[in-house]
């Protein structure tokens, strides 16, 4: 599923399914691939044709929920930040419900010479009385044993595989599946072919789960989400 740049001693397959990290860490948790960044060549910038990051880049999402309509605005910023020695691509995130900010994020992408794209962290503010007030589920790579997650493979394939997207013991563990390829879809903001769907869930919460279609060019296109369909309404840049 994954293509990784890998110690010499341990093959790609093997490390999807059960080969030790460099680090002595487990390439599994419970069956879930945790992805070893040792040895990764980094690339420079995001230009994976499913999860396309070009600077400027915008992204509009809308989605009716059962606390009212909740829009969510997406920018890749110029500014780019060093986590754990690597150069990661900045993006902008503001969820707002009937119009007012309730959460804001900045995220941090990092893509490898093979073209997986990897998580590397985040910092996150929960919104109260028109400011920011809560500081809660940031986490960044190196950071108390934190490590990176792959967002998304190189080669999306449907293999049965879970991999980790982000790992922070306790904290953040969210998981992707790969579970369809090919597919075509409509929302909003145009007609979609040759596209990937995800199903994300989190090894620290089993009510958690999503499924996502990320088209070539674009990226992330529709979220089923348990109470809400998000759907991209429009985007630029791409």
């Amino acid at each position: 599923m994954t293509r990784l740049a890998v110690p010499l001693s341990c093959s790609l397959a093997l490390l999807l399914l059960a080969c030790p990290g460099a680090d002595g860490d487990p390439g599994e948790i419970d069956g879930i691939t945790l992805p070893d960044p040792s040895g990764v060549s980094w690339a420079a910038g995001v230009d994976n044709p499913f999860f396309p990051l070009p600077v400027g880049a915008t992204w509009h999402y809308e989605a009716q929920t059962p606390d009212g309509l909740e829009s969510d605005d997406v920018e890749v910023l110029a500014e780019t930040r060093e986590v754990n020695g690597v150069t990661a691509t900045v993006v902008h995130d503001v969820v707002r419900l009937d119009g007012e900010i309730v959460e804001e994020t900045w995220d941090w992408y990092a893509q490898d010479t093979q073209g997986n794209v990897w998580y590397l962290g985040e910092d996150t503010c929960e919104w109260q009385g028109g400011a920011c007030a809560v500081m809660e589920g940031a986490w960044e790579w190196g950071v108390d044993g934190a490590r990176p997650g792959i967002i998304m493979p190189a080669d999306p394939t449907v293999d049965g595989q879970p991999y980790f997207q982000e790992y922070d013991e306790d904290e953040a563990e969210d998981v992707g599946e790969v579970i369809a390829t090919g597919e075509s879809i409509s929302v909003p903001a145009g007609d979609f072919s040759g596209c990937v769907r995800t199903r994300d869930s989190s090894h620290l919460d089993p009510d958690l789960d999503e499924e996502k279609v990320y088209c070539p060019g674009v990226g992330n296109v529709f979220v089923a989400e348990p109470e809400a369909n998000v759907s991209l309404l429009s985007y630029t840049g791409l």
